[in-house]
């Protein structure tokens, strides 16, 4: 599977475009912008995308109006074709955002609902609608929103006839798109019978098809399976990663790590690729979440490191600040340009390494040396062995342990050390040390 050996740039196209937030109708064609950022993207070393929804919305994009429409705020489904082109004329793949929990009020066979009521033959496309009940909207009728939202009305996936709406619409994505995957909004939230259907429908629409879901909680396995999806969302090890900087405390992201990919038989996802982020469109920018500046660079040495797919948010990679207090208009904001800077080319010497390297990519996990300030572990996969080495504080720690061989080079800088056992980690430092 590409996405396994792949480096993901996320980007929110109507934050990133500049587009009002309110659906105004006016044609506008700024997912063009796109173009201009293919050169940087590729700079990061990414070489996948991954675009929040694309498709015409209410408002942020997850209340879909037209699964088959680029939104009228974004440009046409021409320009779309265009981007995807050029992503992948430059070798980046395409992964779209799949929101199939639920749409918008302004979804055309909802308002068929609000307009015909128990006359209309799309009642049953709905969680459930109560014409005895009311919502917010006051429309007369009660239907299931999303966590209570009812610009968000949930979608009925046991009906054939929605199953059939959004299988046409994924193959008109690949059609007309060349897409190469989606993330599945809310994935937890999604019936499993579809869940199953959509993976049997898109691994025989397109060869490595890929699909990752969004989770947050609870076991991986029960949607990150051979039947369902072939990732998720690591957001146990999102929150064990800045937290283990700000509290000066590896221990919390090391435990996660074990837990996840360790050696031991309990362990839960070993040989499976979650997808890693230090942040996204939903969560404060790392940049302002960490409490000491000199950990940007390290919190990402860790996010490649680590087993996983990692994937970095626009404007991240330069250090863009934003908090999730603030409002979600404030982590999608629109840039002008893209800023090159030391992070930036620190990211992509991380990525470069991780592609390069197959025990990165697929290697099993076991910690090493472990401290409060301080964390080394092996990534190995065949005849590859990969030492992480991380030193969070700011003076330098000597340490010694058994790397099987007497000569080591790190990945991100090319530079060759001749190691007897021992080694001194500067201040705020990282290490990708592959033996031999």
């Amino acid at each position: 599977m590409w996405a396994y050996e792949s480096v993901f740039y996320q980007i929110y196209p109507l934050g990133f475009c500049g587009a009002p937030f309110e659906n105004d109708g006016k044609l506008e064609h700024r997912i063009r912008k796109v173009n201009n950022w293919i050169s940087h993207i590729k700079e990061t070393g990414a070489n996948a995308i991954y675009f929040s929804p694309v498709f015409e919305s209410d408002t942020h994009g997850y209340n879909t109006r037209d699964y088959t429409k680029i939104d009228t705020r974004l440009g046409t489904n021409e320009d779309f074709a265009e981007v995807c082109k050029n992503l992948h004329d430059n070798d980046i793949k395409v992964v779209l955002d799949g929101v199939f929990n639920h749409v918008g009020r302004g979804f055309w066979a909802f308002e068929d609902v609000l307009k015909n009521r128990e006359r209309s033959p799309y009642v049953n496309w709905f969680g459930r609608i109560a014409f005895d009940g009311n919502s917010n909207y006051n429309d007369g009728l009660w239907y299931e929103g999303w966590e209570g939202n009812y610009d968000l009305v949930k979608l009925n996936l046991k009906n054939e006839e929605v199953v059939q709406h959004i299988f046409s619409a994924i193959r008109g994505w690949v059609e007309e798109f060349d897409i190469d995957g989606l993330r599945l909004d809310v994935a937890y939230l999604l019936d499993h019978d579809f869940l199953r259907r959509l993976r049997e429908f898109c691994d025989g629409l397109k060869p490595d098809f890929f699909l990752v879901g969004e989770t947050l909680h609870g076991d991986y396995n029960q949607i990150m399976n051979d039947s369902m999806l072939h990732s998720v969302t690591n957001y146990e090890c999102y929150k064990g990663l800045y937290s283990s900087f700000n509290s000066m405390n590896m221990f919390e992201i090391n435990h996660s790590l074990l837990r996840q990919f360790g050696p031991e038989q309990w362990t839960l996802y070993r040989g499976k690729h979650l997808l890693s982020f230090v942040d996204n469109h939903d969560v404060t920018r790392v940049a302002s979440i960490l409490s000491n500046p000199k950990h940007l660079p390290l919190i990402y040495a860790v996010a490649f490191g680590m087993p996983g797919i990692p994937c970095v948010y626009y404007g991240s990679e330069w250090g863009a600040t934003g908090r999730k207090e603030e409002g979600d208009p404030s982590l999608r904001l629109s840039y002008e340009e893209p800023i090159d800077n030391e992070l930036t080319e620190w990211i992509g010497k991380l990525a470069e390494a991780r592609k390069a390297s197959k025990a990165l990519c697929y290697g099993d996990f076991r910690s090493v040396v472990l401290t409060n300030g301080q964390c080394i572990f092996s990534r190995e996969w065949e005849d590859e062995k990969v030492f992480v080495a991380i030193n969070a504080a700011d003076t330098p720690f000597g340490c010694r342990f058994d790397a099987g061989s007497n000569k080591l080079t790190d990945l991100i800088s090319g530079e060759e050390m001749n190691f007897d056992g021992g080694v001194e980690l500067p201040a705020y430092s990282a290490y990708f040390w592959k033996r031999g």
